[in-house]
């Protein structure tokens, strides 16, 4: 989800960071469980509160506390709670950006805090897991595979949309918002910048080593492919947590942790299909 310039395949004025896009969180593939359940049901929400004149950071915050108290739950072996009070978390974290536009007070301040709410309550929520079934190794392990697959899902969307010509402006400044938000973007630019150049650096490398360094659009444009960013949506953040309700309900956290790592194994794979989609491409322009 980053303060200096990173590796592209395709020239950009900006860099990447994960979630914050100026329009919020569009992309270029949809996550479904987010547009046919959270969206419609965020957008009823948005509804109510802006009449009300609430303010969208009110509504991260919420998501932020509704989260924590999921991970309290699940560390209290109430699974049931835990998988509600995360599908609400899930609608609060889809409704607060439907509301800032809504509303017309996007801020630099509620995306650094949304991104960085996601944060802590992704790491509370494995250290609940962890306690609940005592598997404090796999816990990590799975903390670790959910923020690299998040990151990949991020940053393959980025590439995708530059590939085709788009310029993805993705970190807002932070600078006319006060000392809170310059905090917040300065905690990002810690954590999320060095994912970005990760990503999009194995990702230029990878690329390179199918042909020349400066190969042809066709090239570019088959191996940032569709499907391998509809897939990765897929992986998104909504649908995790939906996967690790349902898990909870059904008494199994641990299932979830393993399944992290077979989120995690699905990158290799769908990174070597991109090569090869490169390489037919690099044979059909040749």
């Amino acid at each position: 989800m980053a303060a200096c310039p990173e590796p592209e395949e395709t020239p950009s004025p900006a860099p990447a960071s994960p979630a914050l896009a100026p329009e919020g969180r569009r992309r270029s593939h949809k996550e479904l469980v987010t547009e046919l359940v959270f969206r419609p049901l965020g957008g009823l929400l948005v509804s109510a509160l802006l009449p009300l004149g609430i303010p969208p950071v009110a509504v991260v915050a919420a998501n932020g506390l509704v989260g924590l108290a999921a991970a309290t739950a699940i560390a209290r072996g109430d699974l049931i709670a835990g998988a509600l009070l995360l599908q609400a978390k899930t609608l609060l974290d889809n409704t607060d950006g439907q509301l800032a536009r809504a509303a017309g007070r996007p801020s630099a301040l509620g995306r650094y805090l949304d991104t960085e709410v996601d944060l802590l309550v992704n790491a509370a929520l494995f250290a609940a897991l962890g306690y609940e079934t005592g598997s404090y190794v796999l816990a990590v392990v799975g903390l670790l595979a959910l923020t690299f697959v998040l990151s990949a899902d991020f940053n393959a969307d980025v590439l995708y949309r530059r590939a085709r010509g788009e310029q993805v402006v993705t970190q807002p400044s932070a600078e006319d918002e006060g000392a809170l938000a310059r905090a917040l973007a300065a905690v990002y630019g810690v954590v999320y910048a060095p994912q970005d150049r990760l990503f999009q650096g194995l990702s230029r490398r990878r690329l390179e080593r199918v042909g020349p360094a400066d190969p042809h659009a066709s090239v570019v444009l088959a191996y940032n492919d569709r499907a391998t960013v509809a897939v990765l949506a897929n992986l998104g953040l909504s649908t995790q947590l939906a996967v690790l309700g349902v898990c909870l309900a059904a008494g199994q956290p641990r299932v979830y942790l393993w399944l992290t790592l077979v989120a995690l194994a699905c990158l290799p794979l769908l990174q070597l299909r991109r090569e090869t989609l490169a390489r037919r491409a690099l044979d059909g322009a040749a």
